[in-house]
């Protein structure tokens, strides 16, 4: 019987109170509330289009501004992805995905490996807001992520008009990537690391 691969994290802090809850072997049920309505549709990508069950409650102190209730959330979500991975036995590891959205493209490339590192390009002279969503962030976003998933990703967007569209994309590989390096190989036995830990 395969255990299941949940993780569910708190994180609270004078600024954010934070609960992340994953299921990398779930069906993309989402349920998502930041106080961030950008955030919160590029989560549901996240979810959706990786075939998890996330679930992310967030209240923070919107009325400073969105950056900390957005980073608090991503650091949370990278720790509880990392935890319903456990100790990768069986795990593909390595996985990419290219995603176009009109006239975007996104290629991502992800490594579980458990060492932290991000390569980020997007189009200069993108926008500055979608909304109320500050575009920065969303390098902001994979770097927490990154940080606490302790994942090597390479996120590139080499050509795009529309923000939107840009961060979008980028979020749906980011889905299906991690969906494809987290599936379990039925002919890996072990941990596929020569290291024998990820």
């Amino acid at each position: 019987m395969t255990l299941a691969r949940v993780g569910r994290v708190e994180r609270t802090t004078k600024e954010t109170s934070v609960l992340v809850e994953i299921n990398l072997d779930g069906t993309g049920k989402v349920d998502v509330a930041t106080g961030v309505g950008f955030y919160d549709h590029m989560l549901d990508q996240l979810g959706r289009h990786g075939l998890f069950d996330l679930s992310v409650k967030t209240e923070g102190d919107l009325h400073i501004d969105s950056h900390h209730t957005i980073e608090d959330t991503s650091l949370a979500l990278g720790a509880a992805f990392k935890q319903a991975l456990g100790d990768k036995r069986g795990i593909v590891r390595f996985a990419d995905a290219s995603v176009p959205l009109d006239e975007s493209l996104a290629r991502v490339t992800v490594d579980l490996s458990g060492r932290p590192y991000l390569v980020h390009t997007e189009p200069d002279g993108m926008a500055p807001m979608i909304g109320e969503y500050d575009t920065t962030m969303t390098r902001h976003i994979l770097e927490s992520f990154v940080a606490q998933a302790q994942v090597a990703l390479h996120v590139h967007v080499p050509y795009g008009r529309n923000a939107h569209h840009i961060v979008e994309c980028q979020f749906k590989a980011l889905a299906r990537a991690l969906r494809y390096a987290s599936e379990i190989d039925p002919r890996q036995t072990g941990i596929p690391s020569t290291k024998g830990a990820l």
